[in-house]
């Protein structure tokens, strides 16, 4: 049997104390730990040197330039990255010792089978949930320098895996509308930057398309009122994002209506 590469297996964290010993717990068979993390708080980096993992410590920047960071940090070529809300299966840890015995591709997805509010999604979108490769060789892969939702360029062959992660996005709807927001935020600021216009059509238009696309062509209602409740939060998301792209083209336009500089 051949011998597989060494494996980097890296997390971006901020304030993750309380599921951070789960994520953690599943990357043990990789060898080498990475944290990249946005000062936390709350002991994350605490628990990260517990299961002996490299901490770097860097101000948030864009989830793009972070994830390029922990790639220039790692001492292995071959990377597996998991979120500090997902979990790595025993399924997947052998196909991945397997798969890289011989690689046939560069870059890997990996589907993701997510849990909200109980109840495992099978639709909306949520399942198999391919975004971007999580296990890679770095020698023929970067992140874009996004600052959320992140692309990715790859010079090589795209594979698939079988195995999931498993992934915990959102425990209540409270902590679900407290990502939105933040989220909502960043790419208001992505499109500002990308010179995007909020439309009135837009604001009205895309989140109405975002609720059908998840809740009819993604056959959300199979997922019954879980797939309800879905649909309506990313048509909110939706909606946010134009929101803010719109506030900051007003505040462009008007700086003198910019809260930050009034009293200055």
């Amino acid at each position: 049997m051949e011998k597989r590469p060494p494996i980097t297996a890296y997390t971006l964290t901020f304030n993750e104390a309380r599921q951070m010993r789960a994520v953690l717990e599943s990357l043990r068979w990789a060898d080498e730990l990475i944290v990249v993390d946005s000062f936390s708080t709350d002991g994350t980096v605490e628990i990260a040197r517990e299961f002996g993992a490299k901490v770097i410590s860097e101000k948030f920047i864009g989830f793009g330039p972070l994830r390029n960071l922990a790639l220039k940090a790692a001492s292995h070529d071959w990377i597996f990255s998991l979120d500090a809300d997902e979990r790595c299966t025993t399924g997947l840890v052998s196909e991945i010792y397997t798969e890289l015995q011989a690689p046939r591709f560069d870059a890997y997805h990996v589907p993701r089978k997510s849990h909200f509010l109980g109840y495992w999604i099978r639709h909306c979108g949520w399942y198999p949930d391919y975004r971007q490769p999580q296990l890679f060789n770095r020698r023929k892969f970067r992140y874009r320098e996004d600052i959320v939702h992140e692309g990715f360029q790859l010079d090589g062959q795209l594979g698939y895996l079988q195995q999931p992660v498993l992934q915990y996005p959102w425990d209540t709807i409270e902590i679900a509308l407290a990502k939105l927001q933040r989220y909502s935020t960043l790419m208001g600021q992505r499109y500002h930057a990308d010179g995007r216009s909020a439309s009135l059509f837009r604001m009205l238009g895309s989140p109405a398309a975002m609720f059908f696309r998840i809740f009819i062509w993604q056959k959300g209602f199979l997922d019954g009122r879980h797939g309800l409740v879905l649909a309506i939060l990313y048509s909110y998301y939706t909606f946010l994002k134009y929101a803010k792209l719109w506030e900051l083209q007003k505040t462009q336009a008007n700086p003198a209506a910019d809260p930050l500089k009034k009293g200055n």
